[in-house]
């Protein structure tokens, strides 16, 4: 029996938004993201990390597959309010509050994951449930099970 591939990482998520330019913004003003890649009206890709990109798609843009030189890209899409984490560090979860108190933004749930690990929930401007959470709390978490 052949062994499974294994992947090493997710490169890109998406998250599909009414405007893309407000939603780019609002991405790197509060997680100072940098836009890579703009394609009109459609399409902003932001550099999460060094080999990891969030892309922001404006809602039913890309009902139909688009073709581009050497291959089509399929249809997606998404609609209603989705989630999305990113990783902080424990230590930072109160400056992570302050900053985003600072922006405007409130904090609609804080959940203390225990052995000192926290999520800080909040919205963005689509409505995506967006959290902090310590990096490493899943593979902790399995390691307990």
């Amino acid at each position: 029996m052949e062994m499974t591939p294994k992947t090493r990482r997710i490169v890109e998520t998406c998250l599909y938004v009414t405007n893309v330019d407000r939603a780019a913004e609002w991405y790197s003003r509060i997680f100072g993201f940098r836009i890579i890649f703009a394609q009109e009206d459609r399409l902003r890709t932001l550099e999460v990390a060094d080999d990891q990109v969030l892309l922001l798609f404006k809602e039913k843009a890309t009902l139909s597959p688009i073709t581009i030189e050497g291959g089509v890209i399929p249809s997606h899409d998404g609609s209603g309010p989705m989630h999305i984490a990113f990783a902080m560090r424990t230590e930072d979860a109160e400056r992570w509050e302050s900053h985003l108190t600072s922006h405007n933004v409130a904090v609609e749930s804080r959940v203390p994951w225990g052995d000192n690990d926290k999520s800080l929930y909040f919205r963005d401007p689509d409505g995506h449930a967006v959290e902090l959470i310590t990096g490493d709390y899943w593979r902790r978490l399995g390691a307990r099970s």
